[in-house]
């Protein structure tokens, strides 16, 4: 018992001791040859870095789906991903991306939605000039202008109008689907009949 109370009391002040001498060396500053205290983990990040440039789209993730595929050596698994970019101001376009790997379909989608960009005209309250309806695959999307009301609309179909910069409408979906990819395409298709609309200002 006597050598169990020995050993304790010597093993306590050695821990109590290197304790301190890590945090004394944790709040002892760099000195740089230069002359002046700078702090290490000031120095590992670059200033330009803090500076974050806003991209030009805006993108939100309409679906997200891990696709599972069974071989004969096994089962292989891949992510499929639908997105919505949009710049707000009347630009918007629909990307898919297929990939083994999360990240890597997201940025394959998103450049999908670059490529496949449409410019919608507008009204001057950010409307749109008149009642549209489109259809794709088993989804049927309606679009009505709605003055002073904002945006009337749920799902998929809200982000594809908030990414175009589209308000004060309404929209409806006329079918049961629930498919997310398919009624943001639809919106999309119903948007671009007024890519070339000429609008006549009062």
């Amino acid at each position: 018992m006597e050598n169990n109370t020995l050993t304790t009391e010597s093993v306590e002040p050695t821990q109590e001791k290197v304790v301190e001498v890590v945090q004394e060396k944790k709040e002892t500053p760099y000195r740089s040859e230069r002359g002046g205290h700078h702090d290490r983990k000031q120095n590992r990040r670059s200033p330009r870095r803090d500076r974050g440039v806003k991209p030009e789209f805006d993108q939100k993730i309409v679906s997200l789906r891990r696709v599972t595929r069974v071989v004969s050596g096994g089962r292989r698994f891949s992510f499929s991903v639908a997105v919505v970019a949009g710049n707000r101001k009347g630009s918007v376009g629909f990307g898919l991306g297929k990939a083994t790997d999360t990240p890597l379909a997201i940025e394959k989608a998103f450049r999908d939605a670059k490529k496949n960009m449409i410019n919608v005209n507008m009204t001057k309250d950010a409307s749109i000039p008149h009642e549209t309806e489109a259809k794709f695959s088993a989804s049927v999307v309606k679009i009505m202008p709605a003055p002073g009301r904002g945006i009337l609309a749920g799902s998929s179909v809200r982000t594809v109008l908030e990414l175009a910069g589209i308000s004060n409408v309404g929209a409806k979906l006329l079918s049961r689907s629930k498919n997310s990819a398919n009624n943001a395409q639809a919106t999309i298709k119903a948007l671009k009949k007024f890519e070339h609309t000429k609008i006549r200002e009062k």
